[in-house]
């Protein structure tokens, strides 16, 4: 796998450190494709200790435009494509994804926080979305999904002007939902976040996630439906009952014999 990749017991680690300044290319969405087939985890951390040669931290500068030199119009418009559909799927992954941001995330990296379930940024975090700027839109969710996140206002705010904003501004508009001193405070709060994650069961998580995401933009019919069919699918897969028969040890924040997840689909 081109990522870096590595677990800590059912918490996976991704360390995003490549080229210049973490731009996102052929050779990640290759890697981040192997990860949507092959990760076994109950979570996942995104961060970065990368820095500029001028000592500014980076989490990911966009995406890699110089590889796309010599490409035709057409050829762009099918990797833009397919760049769109590899971070849908690392939206879906059935586990609970954070992104920790520390320093810029422009572009891709403000629309790769569309594919996080939680988002934690330090104070040295910056973000914003250039491409208006550069005869573009954001393409990998930025113009799609990000208005689902911040708003509409503060979707178009920050596509239509390529304003940079801060790790608090970034706050206060719900793009992050916590900011921290600096990277050690992030990844300490991200590995308290997954460690408790990784105590529940592993298919009653993947089915919940399900059941939010696929509730959005859905009738209250549907909504209702979509939870009573989820829940239903942790009962027959059996966790219901080992929750039931293990309700002393959950109480005591004992370690629970949870089965394998099965993954539940709508």
């Amino acid at each position: 796998m081109s990522l870096n990749l590595t677990t800590e017991g059912d918490v996976a680690w991704l360390e995003l450190d490549h080229g210049k300044a973490n731009e996102m290319g052929c050779e990640q969405l290759r890697g981040f494709e192997q990860l949507c087939d092959t990760l076994d985890a109950r979570a996942l951390v995104t961060w970065t200790r990368r820095r500029s040669r001028r000592g500014t931290p980076i989490f990911i500068a966009g995406a890699n435009v110089t590889e796309r030199r010599g490409w035709t119009d057409d050829q762009v418009r099918a990797h833009v494509r397919w760049q769109r559909s590899v971070l849908a799927r690392v939206r879906r992954l059935p586990l609970f994804h954070v992104g920790v941001v520390h320093g810029v995330a422009l572009g891709w990296g403000t629309e790769y926080l569309i594919c996080c379930d939680y988002r934690i940024a330090t104070a040295d975090a910056s973000f914003g979305l250039p491409e208006t700027g550069l005869g573009i839109l954001p393409g990998a969710g930025g113009s799609s999904e990000l208005w689902s996140l911040i708003g509409v206002p503060q979707a178009l705010r920050l596509g239509m002007t390529c304003e940079r904003i801060s790790a608090d501004e970034a706050l206060r508009i719900g793009l992050v939902q916590e900011v921290v001193p600096d990277l050690d405070a992030a990844l300490d709060r991200a590995r308290a976040l997954t460690a408790r994650v990784a105590h529940n069961s592993p298919t009653s998580v993947a089915a919940f996630k399900r059941a939010v995401l696929g509730s959005v933009g859905a009738s209250a019919e549907t909504r209702r439906e979509l939870e009573a069919t989820a829940y239903e699918h942790c009962v027959s897969g059996g966790d219901a009952a080992i929750g039931r028969a293990s309700f002393e040890q959950i109480r005591a924040g004992e370690p629970v014999p949870w089965g394998p997840r099965v993954d539940f689909e709508a």
